[in-house]
């Protein structure tokens, strides 16, 4: 309580913890105002017999706006696809390579191709879906038509109203890494997953009423869900310290070097970036049979079905697959090896070099391998306490996965960085023994 009685102590802190919520408010209101022409009734209908599919996944980002087809029915998943296509794209060529290594400048300029990406995939996507709308009643057999009056003119408006919304989600996210406390994009994403917990409560609730999930079951779920939060913040934290030993450098008359510190290697290098390639993956069959109904396709989505030993087994290979992909993709043991040698410092008992590097992937190989599994496990958690216990995957989803890999590894940056406002005004934090680590 003292830490928090801080905040509020602190001018500035406090202003900025104001203006994240009032900001974040702003969203959930924009969440709730529906994209003209469409009959809600009916698309909710349509989600009810499309789950497991992609759709899921688009909702879970949009924090529920999808399933709405409200104005920010898309979310911030043209922004984070716009960062990661540029993110793969800086190894791939030169320019933007050089880019990223140009300091603040460079970093400024990437930023600015990413807002440009996301304004056309945002154009792309919701053009695409409102032709979607347009035909969907035929796909499931629904009794009326989602889009009230199909044509051009219901094509622009909603082009032009998604696009608008995403474009204004990502301005939101700025300005609370600006103004705010920070993780502006994380935040709101996070904001969208927790909305979700009250229907979640909602629905436990009438089971337990119903007398379909028994005190003995319900006691159960809660010790999971704490213990699941527990496995995820040591997940998110987990890192082995590479020591480093600077050699001592005379320039002039000072002296540089000669301390010795290390660099972190994360557990989780990938965050969940993993979870979500698989599961988007493994939910494309379920989402092409819906459409399509071809025999094979069917067929693969019966296999596949979530919850089936298929389906856990060919997931997890995916995650443990993209969770080496994406390391090897966005941490060069070349370059960390590299900028050592050039400031004189070196790993005690490794030569400097080529064999610097090599330390660095054996090491990085080990540590991704152990985070891998550890995040199969918390990813494929909830699927089998659904099946297992007979639960709505509304309520099961909160046990792990995509969802709260994201909501605890935003939650602890946050900490971190309202602790560090706190020790710089020499405010007790809000853990005395240590500092919570920051995930980058």
């Amino acid at each position: 309580m003292g830490a928090i009685q801080s905040i509020f102590k602190i001018p500035e802190l406090k202003k900025r913890i104001i203006f994240t919520v009032g900001l974040l408010f702003v969203f959930r209101i924009g969440a709730h105002i529906p994209t003209p022409g469409i009959d809600g009734e009916a698309l909710s209908q349509l989600f009810n017999q499309a789950q497991g599919t992609l759709l899921g996944i688009m909702d879970l980002f949009s924090g529920g706006s999808f399933r709405r087809l409200t104005i920010f029915a898309l979310g911030i998943m043209p922004y984070i696809s716009a960062s990661i296509i540029l993110q793969l794209l800086t190894v791939v060529i030169p320019q933007l390579e050089r880019l990223s290594k140009e300091g603040e400048a460079g970093r400024r300029k990437i930023n600015q191709y990413t807002r440009y990406a996301t304004v056309l995939l945002s154009t792309v996507q919701s053009f695409g879906i409102s032709f979607w709308l347009e035909n969907l009643h035929r796909s499931f057999g629904l009794s009326s038509p989602i889009v009230l009056d199909p044509g051009w003119h219901f094509r622009i408006i909603t082009v032009i109203t998604l696009t608008s919304g995403t474009i204004f989600i990502m301005w939101l996210g700025e300005q609370i890494s600006q103004r705010g406390i920070g993780n502006g994009i994380s935040l709101i994403i996070t904001a969208g997953i927790i909305s979700r917990f009250p229907s979640a409560l909602h629905n436990l609730g009438i089971l337990f009423t119903a007398g379909q999930i028994h005190l003995f079951k319900l006691l159960f779920l809660v010790v999971m869900f704490v213990g699941v939060i527990m496995a995820v913040i040591i997940l998110s934290q987990g890192q082995r310290n590479i020591p480093v030993q600077y050699a001592r450098r005379i320039v002039g008359r000072k002296m540089y070097g000669g301390q010795s510190t290390y660099i972190p290697l994360r557990v989780n290098h990938s965050g969940v970036i993993p979870v979500i390639f698989a599961s988007s993956i493994m939910m494309m069959p379920a989402t092409m049979a819906q459409f399509a109904r071809v025999g094979w396709m069917q067929k693969a989505a019966e296999y596949l079905n979530q919850g089936g030993w298929i389906y856990l087994l060919v997931n997890g290979a995916l995650i443990v697959f993209f969770c080496f992909f994406y390391t090897a993709i966005t941490f060069n043991s070349n370059d960390v090896s590299d900028n050592m040698k050039k400031y004189g410092g070196f790993v005690p008992g490794i030569r400097p070099g080529r064999p610097t590097a090599e330390f660095f992937d054996h090491i990085m190989a080990r540590i991704t391998l152990i985070g891998a599994v550890y995040l199969v496990a918390v990813a494929e958690f909830p699927t089998l306490v659904s099946s297992g216990l007979k639960i709505p995957s509304l309520v099961a989803s909160f046990l792990g996965g995509t969802g709260l890999l994201i909501v605890v590894g935003v939650t602890l940056d946050t900490i971190r960085q309202i602790e560090s406002h706190l020790m710089m005004r020499h405010y007790e934090g809000f853990i005395k023994k240590g500092k919570i680590k920051g995930r980058y």
